[in-house]
């Protein structure tokens, strides 16, 4: 029999109250970016907001964010190529993908 003081690590883990990885809270930030990106973009689409009345910092650091995406997305890997299919099938209402 072993006593432990109240929050050690072991009896901690124990109960099952693990203390959250760091690297976990870094990825939630970064979803959170995302969804922040995502409403900015959707007030702008819905001419709630305009670009231009976001700072010129926050302006700048959007387009690096976006042209970053679009650079990863034509350099990411492509399963489907063209098959000339589109002529045949009305894709227009399907909306844009990400």
């Amino acid at each position: 029999m072993e006593f432990l003081p109240d929050g050690h690590a072991e009896l901690m883990v124990f109960l099952g109250h693990t203390a959250p990885n760091p690297s976990d809270f870094g990825r939630l930030d970064a979803d959170f970016v995302r969804v922040i990106e995502d409403v900015i973009d959707t007030l702008i689409v819905k001419n709630i907001i305009n670009i231009t009345d976001l700072p010129g910092e926050a302006q700048a650091k959007l387009f690096a964010r976006k042209n970053f995406r679009e650079r990863v997305a034509r350099n990411s890997l492509r399963l489907f190529v063209d098959t000339g299919f589109n002529s045949l099938i009305d894709d227009t209402n399907f909306g844009e993908l990400r």
